[in-house]
């Protein structure tokens, strides 16, 4: 009886084992960040995927699966170079009341190695990346946006509070060779915005090869800090990429449907950069580019930075952070004093220096920090709508559904405020952090947890980080028409359908 009696409990544990292995080959790899916290070091587990995956990259190892599998970044060995600058957008034309511009997405080539091979890559208006366009608040601004892709896009303008027809989602696709015009009435507050792709099922590859481009809201009455383009105000796309032994990129070899992730960290598209400083206070504006990475931006001499700005406008008071926390999709305008400053400074990710600050003789400046005029006021706390984030690789859902482009998932009037909770419920491995993102609104964060938020997170957002077992509240009002998505912004996680329609009538 006994020798039974163990034979059973044996027979238990391999089927339990056979069913964990299963649903892990069908999802995708264990996700490392929470396999740390069960097993300790996971160089056990790394050394598994060099076995079974191969390692074709430059440096690290890949694969093509994972739940929130994340290559370590790596400080890189390539020469320094100078920060590229997105270009302003010349307008085609200009008139009292409207901006003309035209935006072509475009195949292009790009090396990103000195000792490497070129690469395809995409890019507005150039090979990769996009150059910066100039909103001005209280103008229109008129778009031709021209798709000479092999394939279908879209031109998603991320942050702006626009009607669902001109938002650019996967309802907007633009065909290969073909083109439509966008008319755009811009009335919200400054801020650092940006757009890309949102072609269902296409989204992530085209982000990573390269379509990402700058949206700055400018308003004439602002005043008092930098904004000298490229002098003292600077953009600093961030993002991470996995390359090949030969430094190509291969989306479909690396591609991980928790999330694609990689070893390298480029800004504005290029590896090891450094800037000169000129003026004694820096304005940059960070984007989170990447299509799954969580960044922690942090300065090599552990000063702290001013952050002014969240996603969408001025925060309520400036705050003094060591360190500025970004998942995909947000961004942040911070300060950054170099007036005690002698020695060179880098902006590091995750700990990694990726651009250097070289500090030589500096211009003294004189800067008045603006404050938002409006404070977080919510008209109450009860909560209209609850969602909840579930899943890991392609079984992710919210509120149990997967996006379905004929349903409707929730029903509001223009001119509606309500208060949303989004609630991340952790899975068998602990969950991860999902970015959530809203089109068409910028939203106050109400709460977290039942705490008030923290006061970098007082001002307008579109994207917000909701941890593992967290609950969110937000507020947001509809003001513009039509049907707009709700989406997690790690990318393949949307790709995978962790998305819904909101549809806004008059």
């Amino acid at each position: 009886m006994k020798s039974k009696g163990i034979w059973f409990l044996l027979t238990g544990i391999l089927i339990g084992i056979i069913l964990v292995l299963l649903f892990v080959l069908f999802n995708g790899r264990w996700n490392m960040n929470n396999m740390n916290h069960m097993w300790g070091d996971n160089s056990t587990f790394e050394q598994m995927d060099d076995n079974m995956m191969g390692n074709d990259v430059m440096t690290g190892n890949g694969g093509p699966m994972g739940h929130g599998t994340t290559q370590a970044i790596e400080a890189s060995d390539e020469p320094e170079q100078s920060l590229p600058i997105p270009s302003p957008l010349k307008p085609d034309r200009v008139t009292d009341s409207t901006v003309y511009y035209t935006v072509v997405a475009d195949e292009g080539t790009s090396r990103f190695f000195q000792n490497g091979k070129s690469t395809e890559t995409l890019g507005y208006n150039g090979n990769l990346l996009g150059p910066m366009l100039e909103l001005p608040k209280g103008k229109t601004v008129v778009i031709d946006t021209i798709n000479r892709l092999d394939e279908p896009t879209t031109f998603h303008w991320h942050g702006l509070v626009i009607p669902a027809e001109m938002d650019g989602g996967p309802h907007q696709a633009v065909a290969a060779g073909d083109r439509a015009q966008v008319r755009l009435d811009i009335d919200q507050e400054p801020s650092t915005l940006w757009f890309h792709p949102h072609p269902m099922g296409a989204t992530a590859e085209q982000v990573y090869k390269g379509l990402a481009g700058l949206l700055y809201v400018t308003d004439d009455a602002q005043s008092g800090l930098p904004n000298d383009y490229g002098v003292d105000d600077i953009p600093l796309i961030v993002q991470d990429r996995l390359f090949t032994k030969d430094g190509e990129l291969d989306y479909d070899a690396h591609m991980n449907v928790d999330g694609t992730t990689g070893d390298t960290i480029l800004a504005n598209g290029a590896i090891n950069t450094t800037f000169d400083v000129q003026t004694e206070t820096l304005r940059v504006r960070l984007v989170n580019g990447s299509n799954a990475r969580d960044f922690d931006f942090t300065l090599s001499n552990g000063e702290n930075m001013t952050q002014i700005v969240a996603d969408g406008g001025l925060l309520e008071q400036p705050v003094s952070l060591k360190t500025i926390s970004l998942t995909p999709g947000e961004r942040a305008e911070v300060l950054i004093d170099f007036s005690e400053i002698e020695d060179d400074v880098a902006l590091e990710a995750d700990g990694v220096s990726f651009t250097t600050f070289r500090v030589g003789e500096l211009d003294k400046t004189s800067i008045d920090i603006p404050t938002s005029k409006k404070t977080l006021t919510p008209v109450n706390t009860k909560t209209d709508r609850q969602l909840t984030l579930f899943g890991m690789g392609n079984m992710v859902s919210i509120n149990g559904d997967t996006y379905d482009p004929d349903r409707i998932d929730i029903k509001v009037k223009q001119g509606d405020t309500e208060i949303w909770e989004i609630e991340n419920k952790p899975d068998m491995m602990g969950g991860m952090t999902h970015p959530f993102h809203i089109h068409g609104v910028q939203f106050r964060i109400i709460s977290r947890d039942g705490n008030p938020p923290a006061d970098y997170e007082k001002g307008w957002k579109d994207t917000v980080a909701v941890a593992p077992d967290e609950r969110v509240k937000i507020e947001l009002t509809f003001t513009e028409t039509g049907t707009f998505m709700y989406h997690c912004h790690i990318l393949e996680h949307e790709e995978n359908g962790m998305m819904g329609q909101l549809n806004v009538t008059e």
